[in-house]
């Protein structure tokens, strides 16, 4: 889905220059302890704070929505029956027993190979190739144990491509309010609450409500065109239930503002909005791409960590606080040696 995508955008509009050694490799030891920019959406750059003053910038009736999937280990270290080690990363899940995966090193291998994990108690069997490289791969294991439960005995983290260094708390990669397993990546923005931190924002009269979605690989895949208008977005699961979407509408009724912790949050908002800016309890998929141009319908501020250049994400904090203003928000950010992406600092767009 493409909504008011101007056809003159170009990738290189969304680039900038970022020194390496600005890629946060490992988390901080306190998730509030990450800096905070400040970006109105219609001046840009107002202030640069600390998140665990995030308090200061909201007001009671705003309300945070924040994704609640929780990352799957979905690396799988495994073996041929032929030997040699092999490695699977879980995508999607096609059926009860199917996932796609990327499969490494596995392009010559054929159709029907065999690999086990953990000395045999999970195997799975090679299918059939899938665009973008994907393989699907059906998994048999021993029914007295769920599928869940061997993929936290056997899987690792599916930590970004960026990220070089080991995570030692394999937690610091799930938000603390993770709850519906799923993700291939974690809605980062939300890595920088606590549950005491929440529970403080709760006591000035900031609430909390959940969505889910399903984050794929997809996010980290790099746009290859040179034409915005020309990029096909990835598609992903979503669910807004009832009793959010009712906490969502009752708040703009009421006047008090809707702040999406992280993109993911925002694409499910806006994808669930009819016209006039009401969202529907539903489940579903999307590929909405929101770039330059997108007409905001349900939230008015963002919580978002800095992006990759040329990235779909960073398009869309461009579409929400305007692109030479988000562009000269990052140039500060590197000029005062911000942390960069997933275990980084954080930015919250709104009116301030």
């Amino acid at each position: 889905m493409v909504n008011n995508l101007p056809g003159n955008l170009l990738l290189s509009d969304f680039d900038y220059i970022l020194p390496p050694e600005l890629i946060a490799q490992t988390p901080l030891a306190e998730r509030t302890a990450s800096r905070l920019m400040l970006v109105d959406r219609e001046q840009g750059f107002v202030a640069e704070s600390s998140f665990a003053h995030l308090g200061r910038w909201l007001r009671p009736g705003d309300l945070l929505v924040a994704n609640n999937t929780k990352v799957l280990p979905a690396r799988l270290q495994g073996k041929k029956i032929t030997g040699g080690s092999i490695e699977l990363l879980l995508l999607n899940q096609i059926d009860a027993t199917t996932w796609s995966t990327l499969v490494r090193p596995g392009r010559r291998l054929p159709p029907g190979r065999e690999v086990v994990f953990g000395d045999g108690i999970l195997r799975g069997v090679l299918g059939e190739r899938l665009p973008d490289g994907e393989r699907k791969v059906e998994f048999t294991w021993d029914n007295r144990k769920t599928f869940l439960t061997l993929l936290a005995q056997l899987g690792e983290m599916p930590l970004p491509p960026y990220i070089h260094e080991s995570l030692e708390d394999q937690e610091r990669y799930q938000t603390v309010y993770s709850a519906v397993p799923g993700s291939s990546a974690a809605p980062t923005a939300g890595l920088h609450f606590t549950a005491d931190f929440m529970a403080e924002l709760q006591q000035q009269g900031v609430a909390f409500t959940w969505v889910t979605l399903q984050i794929g690989l997809g996010t980290f895949r790099p746009v290859q065109v040179e034409r915005v208008a020309d990029h096909v977005m990835h598609r992903e699961s979503y669910n807004l239930n009832p009793e959010a979407a009712g906490v969502i509408n009752a708040t703009k009724a009421s006047g008090g503002r809707i702040i999406a912790v992280g993109t993911t949050s925002c694409r499910v908002l806006e994808a669930v909005a009819d016209t006039a800016g009401k969202v529907v309890p539903q489940a579903g998929s999307t590929d909405l791409f929101i770039t330059p141009g997108y007409n905001f319908k349900v939230i008015d501020g963002l919580i978002t960590n800095f992006h990759l250049p040329k990235s779909t994400l960073l398009m869309l904090v461009s579409a929400l606080a305007g692109r030479e203003n988000i562009l000269q928000a990052y140039a500060q950010a590197v000029a005062s040696r911000y942390r960069f992406f997933s275990f980084g600092d954080a930015m919250f767009i709104g009116r301030h």
